[in-house]
């Protein structure tokens, strides 16, 4: 599984116009989960990393591995 960095789920959430609050209720975590996470406060476990990234999979987003070019994020195209 391609880990998801707190930069990649800010700029997740960002394309997607999503709020912390909103991706906390997709994930089924707590917005103190979510703020931890992005801000780096704590360490936040595999399992929570790996739900708040399937929720924002769900919503369209494709996480970029780091490939030389650094890692990133992309809103897939509904229309493909």
């Amino acid at each position: 599984m391609l880990k998801m960095s707190p930069a990649q789920c800010r700029a997740a959430r960002a394309l997607l116009g999503m709020t912390q609050s909103e991706l906390a209720g997709a994930s089924g975590f707590g917005l103190s989960t979510i703020v931890d996470f992005e801000k780096e406060r704590r360490a936040v476990s595999m399992v929570a990393q790996s739900r708040i990234k399937e929720a924002l999979e769900s919503a369209g987003i494709h996480f970029i591995n780091k490939n030389g070019h650094g890692e990133g994020v992309r809103l897939e195209n509904s229309d493909d």
